[in-house]
């Protein structure tokens, strides 16, 4: 596991990154909400590796902003997509990565929001995360 945070270090923080802006603009967000849509992302990605398409659950809405902030960046990081900063600056395109490494990396997300959600309660992942990520 830790080959693959080192590898796709980048990737990860990609993503964190992205759920870190959401975790700032809604004070109701709880790790379990970013767990939950976390999880969604990877049955979403894992169904259609498998050519099954997957329903959304009803989301409470910063829920569902995280699963399409963090949609969005993955989708980039698949090269399905461009990205564009706040000013409208468009990214740099990326090596597109495959299905396989963004649900290996969504999973080890995962295990990190778990892991500090434990250690720090309802937002100890956001706590814990946004010292690197600003």
């Amino acid at each position: 596991m830790s080959e693959l945070i080192e590898e796709y270090m980048d990737v990860l923080q990609n993503i964190e990154f992205a759920l870190v802006g959401v975790y700032d603009k809604n004070p109701t967000l709880t790790d379990t909400g970013t767990m939950y849509a976390v999880e969604t992302l990877i049955k979403v990605y894992t169904g259609e590796s498998r050519g099954r398409e997957v329903a959304l659950p009803q989301f409470k809405p910063e829920e569902r902003e995280a699963y399409d902030t963090a949609k969005r960046m993955c989708d980039w990081r698949l090269g399905r997509s461009s990205m564009e900063d706040e000013k409208g600056k468009k990214a740099e395109d990326v090596e597109p990565l495959t299905l396989e490494v963004i649900i290996a990396c969504l999973k080890r997300l995962l295990k990190s929001i778990n892991t500090w959600y434990k250690r720090g309660g309802r937002r100890g992942y956001y706590e814990f995360v946004k010292q690197f990520i600003k």
